[in-house]
This record gives C-alpha cells, structure tokens and sequence, in this order.
C-alpha cells in the first residue's frame, strides 16, 4: 500500500468507492490521503469537490494538498476538529447534503455538535462582511475608508481572522494591528502585512 509521511494513500476510481473506503474506516482512522484526479485527466477517479462532500458526510474535512503528477493531486482529509469553524461553503454543502439524505450518523453528530458549540456560525457574519461593533469604533476616518476600499475577499479574511481570536487580549490585538496598517493602506492577515 502506498504511503506518504507515514500516512495511507487511497486512490479510488470513483466518489462511490471513496464513500466506501469512509464508511469502513473513517471511525478508525485519524487522516488519509486521497488521490484526487485534476478535471483534464482521463484516469477515472474522484473530483475534489466530490471527495470534500463525501467526506463531510461522514464528519471529516480537506485539509493540505500535495501535487502528486500532471494527473492528480493528494489531498489529505482528517475527521473534522469539534473546535474548528464552519466556512459558508461547507455549512451550505452540509445543508444539501442532508436534504439528499446522505449524512451519516457520524457526520450528522459533528453538525449537530457545531450548532450546540456555536462553531457552526461563528463566522458567519464575518463571511457576510459584517464589521463588528469593536473593530467599527476603533477605525478613524483614515483606516476606515481604506478598509472599506479593499476587495471583498480581503475584508472577508480579515474579519474571520478576527472572529477566530480565542482570548479577548488576542481579539484587541489584531482589531488594533487591522486598524494601524489600514491607516497605511495595507491589509492585515495578509503574508505581506505579516
């Protein structure tokens, strides 16, 4: 069986075989690779935005990616962490998912787990670009207007980053680091602001 660090790699020919291979091991097992074939290639196997929804049935998420060759990529998938946020993309995957019936007990526990957590919608309203009441009264005109110029997907990163400070000390930290380098016209959580 191939391996990468240690870890097993599954290459299966399609999202059926995928959801087999979850069904009899992700209650076993604490992460795999699996071999994901890039749109172009004539090799049969699963699509990254199939593997990603059957994973989220059975309570597992994406997480790094490797180029394996010009056909396909690894991807590593691992059961979801009960303390991670839910992006609005997986939240809306999770909700067709179970109008199609196709949760597991095991996916629906970590959903259901999430909403119990408030980990499910945490950032939601960061998602909708909606700046908080604390970030909001620490702006001057100068950071604001900048703020306010920079792309949607800019903001949206910002205030997720935000939103996932865990200590109130760290929350005030990166509200005053987002504030000073938008005086300056420079996007916090981004590698260049770091």
């Amino acid at each position: 069986m191939e391996t990468l660090a240690g870890i097993a790699v599954v290459d299966v020919t399609s999202a059926g075989q995928w959801r087999e291979w979850l069904t009899s091991s992700a209650g076993t097992a604490s992460s795999v690779w699996l071999v994901i074939r890039r749109k172009h290639s004539s090799a049969p196997g699963v699509l990254v935005h199939e593997a990603m929804e059957q994973a989220l049935c059975f309570g597992w998420i994406d997480s790094k990616a490797l180029k394996r060759d010009a056909e396909s990529t690894y991807l590593c998938f691992t059961p979801r962490n009960p303390k991670s946020t839910w992006s609005r993309v997986n939240r809306d995957r999770v909700e067709r998912l179970t109008a199609a019936g196709r949760m597991t007990p095991a996916g629906q526990a970590m959903v259901d787990l999430a909403r119990r957590t408030g980990t499910w919608d945490a950032l939601a309203e960061a998602q909708d670009g909606v700046i908080p009441p604390d970030l909001e009264r620490a702006f001057d005109a100068v950071a604001a207007g900048h703020f306010a110029a920079f792309p949607p997907s800019s903001k949206r990163l910002i205030l997720e980053w935000i939103a996932k400070a865990r200590r109130q000390e760290t929350r005030r930290r990166r509200i005053a680091t987002t504030v000073e380098l938008a005086r300056e016209n420079v996007r916090a959580a981004h590698p260049k602001a770091a």
